[in-house]
């Protein structure tokens, strides 16, 4: 994970200097503070700028489902937008708002804090704790979903025609549900460990050289309609899931507390005087 770590070099070296230009007291107030300003902005974007591209691309991915979902007949129109509606329920309602961002910051949290603590076995147990738990949960909620897939259309609308549609997508819907469940926890883990650019990059890649190229192959090329384009976006996110898998089982979690501690020591104060010395001898 060459990118978080060149981050974090770029990022302390930013740190050094905003120390060094708050307790220059020859320098006026106003000055250091626009400096300090400056500094401190550039290093949020270069931190803060790949994660803000990962959460954009998961959000884009389902609206350029709904706008290929806008080329489809009346029937797999409807059926689409009533998946997207039971998505929205329980992918983005309940799993996204209440649990999906929750395991998401606990996953991001537990690893940071276990890292910093420089305990590497604890940061992989509870790594796999959370993840096995999202997986478990997801699948039952999956299972409901199969169970309750010819009532579910009833509570949006009446039409058996429509109902038979949204069953027969209903499959689709219960994968997604657990993929919504396993990949928050993994790109939560990639970012307590600093690695955004990288999760930012599999995104592209997954989301938009493979998964709508996909969907739009299948749903368009082999005529499958709305099955195919909701197919291909899984294939995106699924492969987007098997490389985040893949990464995390591949993680050297001793090497990884080896940076942690070397990231605190870099923050941490070498000079005991306080900082923006001399604000009270120039008011």
């Amino acid at each position: 994970m060459a990118g978080g770590v060149s981050d974090g070099g770029a990022a302390h070296g930013a740190s050094g200097r905003l120390e060094s230009i708050l307790s220059d007291s020859s320098m006026p107030l106003a000055r250091r503070a626009w400096a300090a300003t400056t500094i401190e902005l550039g290093l949020l974007t270069r931190i803060a700028a790949p994660a803000v591209v990962m959460y954009m691309i998961n959000y884009l991915m389902s609206m350029s489902t709904q706008i290929f979902s806008g080329h489809l007949g009346n029937l797999e129109l409807a059926a689409a937008s009533l998946g997207n509606n039971g998505i929205q329920m329980f992918a983005y309602g309940l799993m996204h708002d209440d649990f999906r961002l929750g395991v998401h910051d606990l996953s991001r949290i537990q690893c940071r804090s276990k890292l910093g603590a420089g305990n590497p076995k604890a940061a992989y147990f509870s790594v796999w704790v959370v993840t096995i738990s999202c997986a478990i949960i997801s699948a039952i909620l999956a299972v409901v979903i199969l169970c309750l897939r010819n009532y579910i259309s009833y509570l949006f609308t009446e039409g058996e025609v429509v109902s038979n549609a949204v069953a027969d997508l209903c499959p689709l819907l219960a994968i997604t549900l657990i993929l919504n469940g396993i990949q928050p926890v993994l790109s939560g883990v990639a970012v307590g460990c600093g690695w955004q650019q990288f999760v930012a990059y599999v995104n592209i890649g997954c989301y938009y050289i493979v998964g709508v190229p996909l969907g739009v192959l299948l749903g368009f090329v082999f005529k499958l309609g709305v099955k195919g384009i909701w197919g291909g976006m899984l294939g995106g996110t699924c492969m987007q899931t098997a490389i985040l898998v893949w990464v995390t089982l591949r993680t050297d979690w001793n090497n990884e507390v080896e940076e942690a501690q070397k990231r605190l020591n870099k923050w941490e104060d070498k000079k005991k005087e306080p900082l923006l010395t001399g604000i009270r001898d120039n008011n």
